[in-house]
């Protein structure tokens, strides 16, 4: 299929190794250049969660076009990731296909896994505090700050099953979206690959730990006396952590691992 607009992507069979070897490479990385680069990502997921919260502030174009809307500011996040070099937890669930391959220890699967979560903590307090002193919920005659907050409280709200199944569906397709960017060559390769999985768990409502690191606590900040849903917030920030891990680790890394890689382990 010459001059195919995919002709020169990577394989399945291809991407699935590329991804073990990456993991191999994160896995190994001192610990303060994964913290500096986690604490990035966490800042980029916020900018993206604060794209995503002006877009659809005030929209009239109905439920579904404007959460899609919403969804395609949010990829802002994770083309800063992929793209700009950073490390994001719910991405680095990937790993799981070096460990599964003996490439990696267990041991170092949970350092990078730990410092890149608090990293990613500490780049979206920052950035809350930033956005805060920004006066951002302002805009719009201070409607943005109200979207801000009735998200949060919908999330604090959230049945624990319910948080965490989405959880496992958020990552399934983030992972997803890292995979495929991990299939390209160019920057416009790994954009077009990012845009409609990221875009597609936003527009459906499902949740990411990460974007939640920004969009409760900034909820609360604007609340003010938020202690009533204080409960919520940590609860639903502890199942969709969990349900993440499970999207990530079994739906994605554990599946193409068996398709691709069950018989290439590390001696």
């Amino acid at each position: 299929m010459k001059g195919s607009l995919f002709a020169d992507a990577y394989q399945p069979s291809q991407i699935a190794r590329r991804v073990a070897e990456m993991g191999v490479a994160k896995a190994r990385a001192d610990s303060l250049t994964v913290l500096v680069l986690a604490v990035l990502a966490g800042a980029f997921i916020s900018l993206g969660a604060l794209f995503f919260t002006v877009v659809v502030t005030g929209s009239e174009l109905g439920f579904g076009v404007t959460r899609l809307l919403g969804g395609l500011g949010f990829c802002l996040g994770l083309v800063l990731v992929v793209i700009g070099g950073a490390e994001l937890f719910t991405g680095n669930n990937l790993l799981a296909m070096a460990w599964a391959s003996r490439l990696i220890d267990g041991r170092a699967l949970l350092r990078n896994w730990l410092l890149v979560y608090l990293g990613n903590v500490v780049g979206c307090l920052g950035t809350v505090a930033l956005v805060l002193w920004a006066d951002v919920a302002s805009l719009a005659a201070g409607a943005v700050g109200e979207t801000a907050l009735q998200i949060a409280q919908r999330k604090a709200e959230l049945p624990m099953g319910t948080a965490f199944a989405r959880g496992i569906l958020c990552n399934a397709l983030v992972c997803l979206a890292v995979w495929l960017a991990m299939g390209g060559h160019s920057l416009t390769d790994k954009f077009l690959a990012i845009v409609l999985p990221i875009s597609a768990f936003v527009t459906l409502g499902l949740e990411h730990s990460i974007a939640n690191w920004f969009f409760l606590p900034y909820g609360l900040a604007l609340e003010g006396n938020g202690s009533g849903w204080l409960a919520g917030a940590a609860l639903n920030l502890a199942m969709v952590t969990a349900g993440n891990l499970v999207g990530g680790t079994l739906l994605v890394a554990g599946v193409y691992w068996l398709a691709y890689l069950r018989g290439t382990q590390a001696a």
